[in-house]
């Protein structure tokens, strides 16, 4: 039982720091600013949905993708640490910007930004990609598997609840509060970016002074 609850607690953190909801908030309430609160909630439902059902995707067909391109997942591990850590560093900065939207783009993305860009790659970017890819093949058992979705299920619900009041959270924490929160989450993520680059570049260590010998 200890097992199961330090693994979705690790997805769990890993995805909610990675996804960074309160990070999403500001360029959400921007591109629908102009849209009725009734059509915002309806972007913000839809948005989450596809970000999740493109997360799921990813976890099913990853091991597809490894297969086709020869790609190990040690070695996915070391470049997913690599890139946690630069969002880490970002995040840690209060600099980050997920997706760079200009006045004209909004208007064309008007009709439908709930996919693009929000959806993807705001919400489920490279980095929860990466992750969701990494834990699903640590997922050894069904029901490890299934704490994966429902944990990560979790988040994409909590990234829901905080983008329907996103109007009332931003006015309580405040520009500078924004800016404690997302440094406070670039920490975790940089501690979590040591250890997914060190549990791939440790077993590739081993199998090199193997061959060495």
């Amino acid at each position: 039982m200890t097992e199961y609850f330090n693994f979705g607690l690790l997805v769990f953190t890993s995805f909610f720091t990675l996804i960074n909801p309160l990070s999403v908030m500001p360029v959400f309430m921007t591109m629908t600013a102009n849209l009725t609160p009734q059509a915002r909630n309806a972007t913000a439902t839809k948005a989450t949905i596809v970000a999740y059902l493109t997360l799921v995707a990813f976890a099913f067909s990853g091991q597809l993708l490894f297969d086709f391109f020869g790609i190990s997942v040690n070695s996915f591990r070391v470049v997913g640490g690599f890139l946690f850590f630069l969002i880490g560093q970002d995040m840690l900065q209060a600099r980050l910007n997920t997706t760079k939207i200009s006045d004209d783009e909004i208007k064309t993305y008007v009709n439908d930004i709930s996919i693009t860009p929000l959806a993807i790659p705001m919400i489920t970017g490279p980095g929860a990609i990466t992750n969701m890819i990494v834990l699903w093949q640590d997922a050894v058992s069904v029901d490890k598997k299934i704490i994966l979705l429902g944990s990560a299920g979790v988040v994409f619900l909590l990234t829901f609840i905080i983008l329907w009041s996103s109007s009332k959270i931003i006015k309580v924490l405040g520009e500078t509060g924004n800016k404690v929160m997302m440094r406070l989450m670039g920490l975790i993520v940089m501690v979590i970016a040591v250890e997914f680059f060190w549990s791939g570049f440790k077993p590739m260590l081993i199998d090199v002074l193997k061959q060495v010998k």
